[in-house]
């Protein structure tokens, strides 16, 4: 069973709707026909070092698309932040890598839009 990571810690995964998976090699171009009417889009990451991901979710955001936008695969905690700012609400991960980067890890990078260069230039 997967780990769902949010800005609070660690949950067990609370959706029952259907969920639309997306993978990284999908053309950008199909997007607007494959999202509409999407209650949740769950964007794959074969592997952390893979940022095909990242540039969807902020695509996907840009087209419109409120629902749950959730980044699934092996992502470390050190990308959560950036998961976020891309626009995705949460991020799954396998049960191994939350015993490797337990849910501390996860909650240091939690305050992320604090922590963005726009944040510290404003102030």
């Amino acid at each position: 069973m997967s780990v769902i990571v949010r800005d609070d810690g660690f949950h067990e995964d609370d959706f029952t709707g259907a969920s639309l998976d997306i993978a990284p090699e999908t053309d950008a171009g199909y997007l607007p026909a494959l999202i509409e009417g999407a209650e949740m889009i769950r964007v794959l990451f074969p592997t952390f070092s893979d940022g095909r991901g990242f540039s969807l979710a902020r695509r996907i955001r840009a087209l419109g698309f409120t629902g749950r936008l959730r980044a699934a695969g092996p992502l470390i905690a050190d990308q959560y932040a950036m998961a976020r700012r891309v626009g995705f609400d949460e991020v799954e991960i396998p049960p191994e890598l939350a015993e490797r980067q337990p849910q501390a890890q996860w909650l240091f990078r939690a305050d992320w839009a604090a922590h963005d260069y726009r944040a510290r230039l404003a102030g």
